[in-house]
């Protein structure tokens, strides 16, 4: 059943007459709501695993990842709001009361806040990091949930508004073309907070990198240095993203609260196109995890592939096996050819001492020592350097040489 007053802010606003005609049957859903339900699913399904890599491993249960998993949560009920959208769009809209549909439309309105005031926290923390310079102390974790918590109760009020009375319900004029039951002045209210929360952010941010910039050398000396400008610069990423993908949505409802002429802006009805590339922001910021951070992409994939993972690691560790054995059976069959050196060597020395001794008659048996210990040595050396071209074996032949010394 069509409710009336949906119905008459819609035909006022001229959201009826812009609606896309296919010609299929109510129950239909046409390719590009299918596709940004793909899109919502993938968006839930990437944040939930940034949630449970970040609650698995201990090492980060620090204030910096709390925030990027408070983050991960605006992201993921984003995804979840806009999957609602999606599925109570269309012809079932004209059938939603308006609690319904202040619900509907609040919740986009909860995550933007949400992940806006999320973004505030971390600058703020790491303002005040950066300008204490101490190092992390578990003791004082409950600023981070108070700072959390103060984010999602201030987005949970902004969103409440509407539904508590600052609407346009017996006011048509005063309301919005891309929300017709918000009200131009609540629209415009949004935005100014938003805008001035994004410029604080960014003022923040130069600030820090002022800071980094001027005490380069003393960050340099600590041990979580690297660590933690890595991290900085994986937020500056997010917040440019951020920026890149909610700004187009911000100048629509700009527009649309500055347009006195509905039917002239015709780009207030194309405003799906907008909403998508904004939800797109919270399919991004899980990739920009993993390929900024390190330990993130490792917790990440190991989630994502691990028994798969942990079988290639089983098969490489097996396979080191058989170069191992033929190592050691080179080494033998290198210590054995020294070995043969080495006893010819000694034998060719032998002959040639008895031979002299032949011919010089006896002599004192004091001289025949060093000879014999000057040949031996010089059968060692030549040993030896039979093993140091053959390029190992060296435990075995000086094993073997001492034995020929002895």
């Amino acid at each position: 059943m069509i409710n009336t007053k949906i119905y008459l802010h819609y035909n006022f606003t001229g959201k009826l007459d812009h609606r896309p005609t296919t010609g299929k049957s109510s129950g239909s859903v046409d390719t590009k709501t299918i596709v940004f339900l793909v899109i919502c699913s993938f968006i839930v399904l990437e944040n939930l695993v940034v949630l449970i890599a970040i609650w698995r491993n201990k090492k980060f249960h620090n204030r910096m990842y709390y925030f990027i998993g408070n983050l991960a949560l605006c992201d993921m009920l984003a995804g979840v709001a806009y999957l609602v959208n999606l599925l109570l769009s269309g012809e079932r809209t004209l059938r939603l009361s308006p609690a319904l549909w202040f619900v509907r439309e609040g919740s986009m309105f909860v995550a933007l806040g949400a992940s806006i005031f999320s973004l505030l926290a971390i600058a703020i923390e790491r303002h005040l990091t950066m300008i204490k310079m101490r190092p992390y102390d578990h003791n004082k974790n409950y600023r981070v949930f108070l700072l959390i918590g103060a984010c999602w109760l201030i987005a949970l009020s902004l969103g409440a508004l509407p539904i508590m009375g600052w609407n346009c319900l017996g006011d048509l004029p005063d309301c919005s073309t891309v929300l017709p039951l918000y009200t131009k002045k609540y629209v415009a209210f949004c935005i100014t907070i938003y805008m001035a929360l994004l410029l604080a952010i960014c003022v923040l941010y130069a600030r820090i990198y002022a800071l980094v910039k001027t005490s380069s050398r003393k960050v340099s000396k600590q041990r979580h240095s690297e660590h933690a400008l890595s991290l900085l610069r994986t937020v500056v990423i997010v917040v440019g993203v951020f920026i890149a993908c909610w700004t187009p949505i911000f100048v629509l409802l700009l527009v649309d609260v500055a347009c006195k002429q509905r039917r002239r802006c015709s780009v207030l009805y194309k405003a799906d196109w907008f909403i998508a590339l904004a939800v797109l922001n919270s399919a991004m910021n899980p990739v920009i995890y993993t390929l900024a951070s390190r330990e993130m992409r490792r917790a990440f994939l190991g989630l994502v592939c691990g028994p798969f993972c942990r079988l290639q690691s089983s098969v490489n560790g097996s396979g080191a096996r058989p170069s191992l054995e033929q190592s050691r059976s080179r080494s033998k069959s290198w210590g054995s050819q020294i070995n043969q050196s080495q006893q010819q060597h000694q034998q060719g020395s032998s002959r040639m001492e008895k031979e002299r001794g032949n011919e010089a008659g006896p002599g004192p048996p004091t001289q025949d020592t060093p000879t014999t210990s000057s040949s031996a040595a010089s059968s060692a050396a030549a040993a030896a350097a039979a093993g140091a071209s053959a390029g190992g074996g060296f435990g075995v032949s000086r094993q073997e040489d001492t034995r020929g010394l002895k």
